[in-house]
């Protein structure tokens, strides 16, 4: 009786991953292989820019105070991104019009005020191209958003209908799995797919998850405020820190300068600085310090100061707790980013892998209605011969 109720839910599963998986398969495709190129998305637009030279010397960097009155003239700053390295430039984000939302990026050499502002390459075309793909399918974005999001969720179920069948039909031992953890190269080219098909998406599954899971966070409200509920902290809560300001502003404010080192003495490790300057809206420093020792390039401190020079805020990221260490970095969850290099690889693979899953589970369906087509006409051609005999 037990086997039959096995056998009742293994098909159930089945049909559930065969049905879904062709229904889903052109635009899980499409998601799957745009997210595998946008794995290196600031590497692939990187190498097509512009780079402004620093060379190596002893001259002294011209105070950022001075290096952003220069670039006033562009419009208002609004970050300045200061590397550890002595030979990499500064990047100032600087809006450079009240249209837009997000400001444009300006390189300048620390030591000689020179600036470069990068032009847009054929590359940030493309990889915007592939964003959109990946994001809204290329649709407008209240239309493609809600596709994504149900074709992820299809995703999902799909991972893990396809875990289950990943396991052996009887009794569970090391044999049995072991066979299910490798690829065999010599027989048929049918046995060849289903091994792909089967194998290679059970060693990326977790790493799939963990992207669906994540990713689902852009497509739905709803989900975000689960996920928010769930880790108890909200995620992407870009206002987290709105609430300090700057009481009653003295005659002589903290200079740029003064923040940069004041970050520097608060955090003592190495690392890039990120400030915020102070805007309309929020009129603190906002100082970002990336551990650069770190396992993960993502991993930061923050620091609030006001133009009164007064710490408001220090909060060391090994301090935070695990939960709002995730919600933190649901994106670098996402894109990969979490462990620089290393995960971006993993996740490049993991995605390549799910791009392909589509294409070798169509060819096992082909392969299953081929044979089925030939049992039937097996089958047809013993009853005539019988009739005629």
């Amino acid at each position: 009786m037990k086997k039959n109720k096995d056998s009742v839910f293994r098909k159930f599963v089945l049909d559930i991953h065969l049905w879904l998986g062709i229904a889903s398969g052109l635009i899980l495709f499409l998601i799957c292989l745009s997210g595998t190129i946008l794995v290196f998305d600031k590497e692939i637009k990187a190498f097509f820019q512009e780079e402004l030279v620093i060379e190596k010397n002893d001259q002294k960097k011209i105070s950022l105070d001075i290096l952003s009155s220069k670039l006033d003239e562009f419009g208002e700053v609004q970050t300045v991104k200061i590397p550890e390295s002595a030979n990499e430039a500064y990047e100032f984000r600087i809006k450079t019009s009240p249209e837009k939302r997000r400001g444009e990026i300006f390189k300048v050499n620390p030591y000689t005020a020179e600036i470069l502002k990068p032009q847009k390459t054929f590359a940030d075309a493309v990889m915007l191209f592939f964003f959109k793909l990946h994001r809204w399918l290329l649709f407008d974005s209240s239309i493609g958003r809600p596709i994504v999001g149900i074709a992820t969720m299809i995703f999902l179920v799909l991972t893990f209908s396809g875990l289950i069948l990943w396991f052996p039909k009887k009794r569970i031992r090391w044999k049995s799995i072991k066979r299910g953890l490798k690829i065999k190269y010599k027989g048929k080219s049918s046995r060849l797919n289903h091994d792909l098909h089967n194998t290679l998406g059970f060693y990326a599954s977790l790493f799939l998850i963990i992207m669906a899971l994540t990713g689902l966070n852009w497509s739905f409200e709803w989900y975000r405020d689960l996920s928010s509920f769930v880790l108890g902290e909200k995620v992407f809560n870009r206002n987290a820190l709105s609430a300090y300001k700057t009481t009653s502003i003295k005659d002589e404010t903290i200079s740029f300068t003064e923040v940069y080192q004041k970050s520097k003495t608060e955090f003592l490790f190495p690392g890039d600085v990120d400030i915020n300057f102070p805007s309309a809206e929020n009129d603190v420093f906002k100082i970002r310090k990336y551990h650069a020792e770190s396992l993960s390039p993502v991993f930061y401190d923050q620091l609030i100061i006001d133009q009164n020079a007064e710490v408001l805020y220090n909060q060391a990221f090994k301090d935070q707790a695990l939960n709002a260490q995730i919600a933190t970095h649901i994106k670098a969850l996402h894109t990969g980013e979490i462990y620089g290099w290393l995960s971006k690889w993993i996740y490049f693979l993991a995605c390549l892998i799910a791009t392909s899953l589509p294409i070798t589970g169509s060819i096992i369906f082909a392969n299953k209605l081929k044979l089925k087509r030939q049992k039937m006409l097996k089958q047809n051609l013993k009853v005539n011969w019988h009739r005629k005999f």
